[in-house]
């Protein structure tokens, strides 16, 4: 099982895992030309805090100032038999009280009662024509990027663009490569079922990890000066690293406090106001050593990472 879903993935002959893709795949506009209009108060978003492509969601929400205008619900970071489930008993989670669910897949049986597929965060709903939008996160946050400007709490938050048109054919390019080689290649490590799937799929993290740390011994973020979506995905997988990817999932070469420019990049985003609010560490190692390759569910005690440690990569 994954921490984006309840059911499991596919894998190759070589036992080397493959994530499918989202299911539902509408989109949100300023205009409505689309069919599902951007307005205050109509969408939802159902989220878990552990995993790492519902965290962006969550991060650009806050960036973008969309507390108050898109309604959020936190599921357990727990996923048992009948999937990711919502609960009042534990921190930061929360019931569903939008549909009044139980289970997320009930969620996605509202929207489409013969759905049998995989059932994921984030998970934008329209509580206008009571269906899920669209569950597949880099969609969602370009969503929030721009389609809900005019409803933006500040003037700099609307003016905030994580995927602005002269930068657009660069993070395209970086986002072609980080996602299978780190954000995704942990997984594959991770879940690998064969040392042949292993292998070639934690050097491709490393490298990665390499590539990147290169870049950012020039420059503040990816492509510059300015955070965009590049980051912020990249972001919600780097600060899970040292935690759980280093051990639980098998990527124990270095851990990110080792590179000369990776552990400050992670503090500078975290100290970014609003984004440590986004990042709850309990969530995310309590989800992940609860999965099937941790039988016994023993969380481990550390690592002690100071991520509000100084990092003077705004000088850069």
């Amino acid at each position: 099982m994954s921490t984006n879903g309840d059911t499991k993935q596919s894998e190759d002959t070589k036992g080397a895992f493959q994530r499918k893709d989202a299911a539902f795949c509408n989109h949100i506009t300023a205009d409505g030309s689309s069919g599902f209009k951007a307005e205050a108060g109509r969408y939802h978003l159902y989220v878990a805090l552990s995993c790492p492509w519902a965290s962006r969601a969550v991060i650009v929400r806050t960036l973008k100032g969309l507390e108050d205008v898109i309604s959020m619900t936190i599921v357990d970071c727990l996923i048992g038999e009948k999937g990711w489930s919502f609960t009042d008993k534990k921190p930061k989670c929360t019931l569903d009280t939008v549909n009044g669910c139980n289970y997320l897949r009930e969620v996605y049986n509202l929207a489409d009662p013969g759905y049998t597929g995989r059932v994921t965060v984030p998970c934008l709903w329209d509580k206008q024509k009571k269906t899920v939008v669209n569950n597949e996160s880099s969609e969602i946050i370009r969503m929030f990027n721009t389609e809900f400007n005019t409803l933006c709490k500040t003037d700099d938050q609307k003016r905030l663009d994580l995927y602005p048109s002269n930068l657009r054919a660069e993070i395209d390019e970086l986002n072609s490569w980080i996602y299978p080689q780190i954000s995704n290649g942990v997984y594959r490590s991770g879940f690998a079922k064969s040392q042949e799937a292993y292998d070639p799929a934690v050097v491709d993290v490393f490298n990665g990890l390499d590539k990147v740390d290169g870049i950012l011994s020039k420059r503040r973020y990816l492509t510059g000066p300015c955070l965009t979506e590049a980051d912020v995905k990249l972001f919600t997988t780097l600060i899970r690293f040292d935690s759980v990817y280093h051990t639980h999932f098998k990527c124990n070469k270095k851990r990110m406090v080792d590179y000369k420019n990776l552990f400050g990049y992670i503090c500078d985003i975290y100290q970014i106001p609003g984004i440590a609010q986004t990042v709850d560490m309990d969530h995310i190692v309590n989800h992940y050593y609860h999965t099937s390759i941790n039988p016994y569910h023993i969380v481990p005690i550390g690592p002690d990472n100071d991520y509000n440690s100084p990092h003077n990569r705004d000088k850069m």
